[in-house]
């Protein structure tokens, strides 16, 4: 598998953009004034989200990186996205023969007592022999704040071959 020299980052919290717009521009018919609705994805629109669900709010810390032959780490970019519980938050890495677009989706049970995440993971790679090979999959996994949680999109990690890494760390969000 040959990985990228550079990759491209990028965190999207995945609300759409064209509904938010129109949202923006009328209210919502029934729907009393001060109740958040959804907004840009970035910039005061999801502040205002964010701050209509304080208490339930969390605080993702993603770690992406590509892990070269032996270990060694060839790149690495770190994001903090804060976001509601059923709001997902999407990472894309994108290379010169690969795409690799994880969502993850937090939910919390009222009252805290129980936090899942739910991991999409979508591969696309262009190999030599092959063409464009696509692989998906989902996971829902029972998880702890501060707690870290590793997700290999490439699949399992070789010791002789690269890799790439995505580690999410979900805390609770305090401004």
């Amino acid at each position: 598998m040959r990985l990228p020299g550079a990759i491209l980052f990028c965190i999207l919290l995945a609300t759409g953009h064209a509904a938010a717009t129109a949202q923006e521009a009328e209210p919502a018919a029934g729907v009393p004034s001060g109740v958040p609705r959804a907004g840009h994805s970035h910039g005061s629109g999801r502040h205002g989200i964010i701050q209509g669900f304080t208490g339930q709010a969390v605080l993702l810390c993603i770690d992406a990186r590509i892990m070269g032959r032996n270990r060694e780490l060839s790149w690495n970019e770190s994001h903090k996205q804060a976001t509601i519980p059923g709001h997902p938050v999407e990472i894309k890495l994108v290379g010169d023969n690969v795409v690799v677009a994880v969502q993850f989706t937090p939910y919390v049970r009222r009252g805290g007592s129980q936090k899942f995440l739910v991991a999409q993971v979508r591969v696309w790679m262009d190999t030599p022999d092959r063409g464009i090979l696509y692989h998906a999959s989902m996971q829902t996994l029972h998880v702890h704040f501060a707690e870290p949680v590793y997700f290999f999109p490439l699949g399992p990690v070789r010791d002789d071959g690269p890799s790439i890494e995505v580690v999410l760390t979900i805390y609770p969000y305090e401004e």
